[in-house]
């Protein structure tokens, strides 16, 4: 195949972008980002030396549509390209919901069914389907590939995927499903290309961003992991509760609080930004000295520690923790704190590693292996597309 493969990582405000060279081995030679798609959008496109090749914004009061916020997206693929050097589009979908358990090429049947998913994911399926609606409306000859988050954890055993309620409500889709799957496959591919002793053991991969969750790996494939009916399970987030009692729910319904103000409060004024009452951001929290700051930092890493803990129980054991994403991969102070709270499972943090960023940071006396990984879920997305696009030659139902 000769062309690039665009992938999009749409969320709620922003849509990450990147560009891969099928001709150089998916060699990644654009990435960008779109912001502020609600307020004043903001595009940004950088080669892969980090010098801008392109920027454009959007005045505050110009409120452009998605549709024409991509038209200028593929705009600037077409100058950079040629009009005909993209092959194809992925794109990271956060829910797959039972059946969609590997990347897909999109065609109107498969989108169709994404749309019957919503319910399951209000708040992250729209903006991931949005941009798969404008490319079929701009370039409806473009082949498009979805690439699931909860796909991944389709490994799952049936107990760790089961919720204890009602088997009725159990079959209308209410189980554990899991995400950040496209970053936890790109971690256990990393490690078994680099690492396969260890990729072999029993990992914990550590997401650690603005949305966080533990993954456990057992020989490359997740067991169990902390997110699991929707992403605001698990960890304490930048914005995001983690795991909440559910009476403490039932309690602000009954305290007069509407079910969208409970949404809205869960999903994007609790976590971190909660706690601190200044913001989401751990490198803000790192450097302020407010009290609720350091309350903030300390319950983070309180509940990525516990929780790994019965992530411990269900592997039998630990052979290597990775920390991964923006949070695991630039906060040392967040991987010492951790790794201070599972010393006792004979972890020995190498300090001057991990303030130095290194890619392991256990001394080689430590009973468990610690590496810092980046993950990369667009190149996941890309490989994925790659491998789907030659079916689709010739087809004549791509949405």
């Amino acid at each position: 195949m000769k062309g690039s493969i665009l992938t999009l990582n749409a969320g709620s405000s922003s849509v990450k972008f990147a560009l891969f060279d099928t001709a150089a081995g998916l060699r990644a030679t654009v990435r960008g980002e779109i912001e502020d798609l609600d307020a004043a959008p903001h595009m940004l496109a950088r080669d892969a030396g980090g010098v801008v090749l392109s920027e454009k914004r959007w005045p505050a009061d110009a409120t452009p549509s998605f549709a024409t916020v991509l038209d200028a997206l593929l705009g600037f693929t077409d100058a950079h390209l040629g009009r005909d050097g993209l092959a194809a589009v992925g794109h990271r979908v956060v829910h797959g919901g039972a059946d969609h358990i590997e990347p897909e090429l999109i065609t109107p049947a498969l989108l169709t069914a994404l749309e019957a998913l919503t319910p399951l994911d209000p708040l992250h399926m729209p903006d991931n389907l949005a941009p798969i609606h404008a490319v079929a409306a701009a370039r409806p000859a473009l082949p498009q590939v979805a690439c699931f988050d909860t796909a991944f954890h389709h490994t799952l055993p049936p107990v760790a995927r089961r919720l204890a309620l009602p088997r009725a409500v159990s079959d209308l889709g209410m189980r554990r499903y899991g995400f950040h799957g496209l970053s936890y496959e790109y971690i256990a591919d990393c490690l078994m290309q680099r690492f396969p002793a260890l990729a072999r053991g029993r990992v914990i991969a550590a997401h650690l961003g603005s949305g966080a969750s533990l993954c456990a790996l057992l020989d490359g494939s997740s067991i169990d992991t902390t997110t699991g009916f929707s992403a605001l399970d698990g960890l304490v987030m930048a914005t995001r509760c983690g795991s909440l009692d559910p009476g403490a729910i039932l309690y602000l319904g009954r305290q007069g609080h509407s079910f969208a103000d409970i949404e809205d409060m869960l999903y994007r004024r609790s976590g971190l930004l909660g706690v601190s009452g200044i913001s989401g951001d751990v490198r803000v929290l790192l450097a302020s000295d407010d009290p609720h700051a350091r309350e903030a930092i300390e319950l983070f890493t309180y509940r990525i520690a516990t929780q790994a803990g019965a992530l411990i129980s269900a592997l039998g054991g630990l052979d290597g923790l990775v920390f991964t994403a923006g949070v695991g991969e630039h906060a040392p102070a967040i991987r010492s704190a951790v790794c201070e709270r599972l010393a006792w499972l004979g972890l020995h943090l190498d300090h001057a590693a991990n303030t130095a960023g290194a890619d392991r940071i256990s001394t080689p006396d430590s009973a468990i292996e610690v590496r810092v990984i980046a993950t990369d879920e667009e190149a996941m997305i890309a490989r994925h597309t790659l491998a789907l696009i030659p079916q689709s030659r010739g087809s004549h139902d791509n949405v």
